[in-house]
């Protein structure tokens, strides 16, 4: 589903992939695809939550921190040949106006990547609302530097996106008595 979406993605393309078969899967999983999305919208959620929070804890100033996740994000989609964007946003472009249970669980992961943002920012001194406001910017920018960076097969999206998003926040930053 993160290469493909869950629209492009079949139960049975899943089951072969797994090695397993399909009715192992809809033992597993008896909610079908539907379900099989929401588990892997939690999977990648845990993965780039554990990544946001090691780049988060890489570097005492937020901006340096938030700069060189985008940096290593756009790393990592070249390494990938361009196909491993985000799992959660993949997986539910399309399908959140026909299955709430995709969409409550992509919500509940950039809620999570947003507060891991807005604690490091609060940590740092920042202001409640400013760190919030801030936090929300910066993991809908990566999402759309990342999707940008995947369709032009460049790293510079996300490179540019960590750029200012580095500069916005050191200007919050000179602004907070």
């Amino acid at each position: 589903m993160q290469r493909q979406g869950y629209d492009g993605t079949g139960i049975k393309q899943i089951s072969k992939e797994a090695g397993a078969t399909l009715g192992s899967v809809y033992h597993f999983f008896p909610g079908g695809k539907q379900e099989l999305a929401v588990e892997a919208i939690r999977h990648g959620d845990r993965e780039f939550a554990e990544f946001l929070t090691r780049m988060l804890a890489g570097a005492d100033d937020p901006a340096e921190a938030i700069e060189a996740c985008a940096r290593t994000l756009g790393q990592d989609l070249r390494r990938s040949d361009w196909v491993d964007g985000c799992p959660v946003t993949a997986t539910a472009l399309g399908t959140a106006t026909r299955a709430p249970e995709i969409q409550h669980a992509a919500a509940e992961a950039f809620a999570r990547w947003r507060g891991l943002v807005d604690a490091k920012l609060r940590a740092a001194g920042f202001a409640h609302a400013d760190a919030r406001d801030l936090a929300h910017t910066v993991i809908s920018t990566l999402e759309g530097a990342e999707l940008a960076a995947q369709v032009s097969q460049s790293e510079t999206p996300l490179r540019l996106a960590g750029t200012h998003l580095a500069r916005l926040i050191r200007l919050y930053r000179k602004a907070t008595p």
